[in-house]
């Protein structure tokens, strides 16, 4: 093993051996090189005054060498922000500033220790990077029944982990916090599981209400006092977009600092909840009460970075910090804001009417990009098929039931038609 991941290793050991247990193989042998081209260039960019001939990129005029092609469209931005290698772990500004931001967003971790927000390339990279860290063959990976499937392909096919399902909602259509304790209580043996917290959820768009949220808490805690290492992740992709009275902040405020065999995770980004999806432009974020074990974790998340995109793009997250800075951007946000609550809220006045209660039934929700109904008596796939063939309508069917409706990309003044013929196209099957 590299000294320097024996290092890292020995020093997440000394400040909280929990930690070190979480570790995956991988996550014990990765590290970021101390000596290397980065850090050599990184020495050199502060002390060559001369001539610095240490960076693999081409400069002109003391600045970086661009296209004109390219630059007549990006006039508003100095070439030295969009064209030069951003750091592995991001441009530092804007770390600084969604720090700033996640902290105006959840008052609560005002208090808390948490680590500099890493620039991951969107959210899929923040999760691949819990897997590579914490994620081994067999290790338990537990996910409500009702999930983004890309968990499987991250965390399964990658990793080889085990995907742990319990059913998302309880009798009382309730966030189902038993379903969870037993999920998380069947790997005592195991000691160790891998907790994805996904709010608003993908495919419902579901928050649990505070309540919820304190159950949720404390099933986490419980099970660390009975001696199971938790890698809490809360997948915030839709982060902030609560229409109703559900948790207004992120789980992470909660986690943090809960117990020393809870580690919280925290993945967010720009990406959704600042409308720009191909930017490709997320977070990680760890909290701990110990900031060697912060350093040692940022050094590792390095080094998985350098390892597979080597840093994600500058550009980007130039645009992202433009936006963050700007006085205008509180404003904007609350105008798009107000699209999707309307929108949310226009779905659920049309399920409610129950005009299509004899076919169409719908899970709980209250936030996000996305809602799922459950269909009576009929299959999810062939009603897709039927809307797409014979309508030109696409959504996405899950499971034998369940067919999920993105109200985020259609206009309010269309989501009456919509769920129309989505019932018309129910009927006509049923009706067969």
């Amino acid at each position: 093993m590299n000294s320097l991941a024996k290092q890292l290793n020995d020093t997440l050991n000394k400040e909280n051996p929990h930690i070190g247990e979480m570790l995956s193989s991988l996550g014990k042998a990765i590290y970021f090189p101390k000596v290397g081209i980065l850090s050599q260039s990184a020495e050199a960019k502060t002390k060559a005054s001369k001539f610095n001939a240490t960076i693999g990129i081409a400069t002109e005029g003391g600045k970086p060498m661009h296209l004109e092609v390219i630059q007549e469209t990006l006039s508003a931005y100095e070439p030295k922000d969009i064209y030069e290698y951003a750091p592995p772990a991001g441009k530092p500004e804007l770390r600084s500033a969604w720090k700033a931001k996640m902290i105006k967003d959840n008052p609560s971790l005002a208090t808390k220790n948490f680590g500099n927000p890493i620039v991951t390339n969107a959210l899929t990279h923040g999760l691949s990077i819990v897997a590579d860290l914490f994620a081994d063959a067999d290790d338990a990976v537990i996910i409500p029944n009702k999930n983004w499937e890309n968990y499987e392909l991250t965390f399964g096919v990658r990793r080889g982990a085990v995907i742990v399902e319990y059913p998302l909602y309880n009798d009382a259509m309730k966030f189902n916090s038993t379903g969870l304790r037993e999920a998380l209580f069947a790997q005592k043996d195991k000691g160790k599981a891998i907790v994805i917290l996904n709010f608003p959820n993908n495919p419902t768009g579901y928050t649990p209400g505070p309540k919820e949220g304190q159950e949720i808490v404390a099933v986490l805690k419980e099970a660390a006092e009975a001696g199971i290492n938790v890698v809490a992740v809360t997948d915030d992709a839709y982060f902030g977009l609560f229409f109703e009275d559900s948790l207004q902040e992120s789980l992470f405020s909660q986690l943090a600092d809960l117990h020393p065999r809870i580690l919280p995770v925290k993945i967010d980004g720009a990406t959704k909840e600042e409308y720009v999806w191909g930017f490709r432009v997320g977070f990680i974020t760890y909290a701990s009460s110990s900031a060697d074990i912060l350093s040692a974790l940022e050094q590792k998340t390095l080094g998985i970075i350098r390892s597979t995109i080597s840093s994600g793009p500058h550009p980007s997250q130039t645009f992202v910090l433009r936006a963050l800075q700007s006085p205008l951007f509180e404003e904007q946000k609350q105008q798009k804001f107000d699209i999707m609550k309307g929108r949310a809220n226009r779905v659920k006045q049309l399920l409610d009417s129950g005009r299509y209660s004899d076919t169409l039934q719908y899970y709980p929700f209250n936030s996000g990009y996305f809602m799922c109904l459950k269909l009576v008596n009929i299959s999810a796939e062939t009603v897709r098929l039927h809307l797409l063939n014979e309508y030109g309508i696409g959504t996405i069917a899950l499971g034998e039931t369940d067919l999920r409706v993105a109200f985020s990309c259609i206009e309010e003044e269309y989501l009456e038609e919509l769920f129309d013929t989505i019932y018309k196209a129910a009927s006509e099957l049923s009706a067969k």
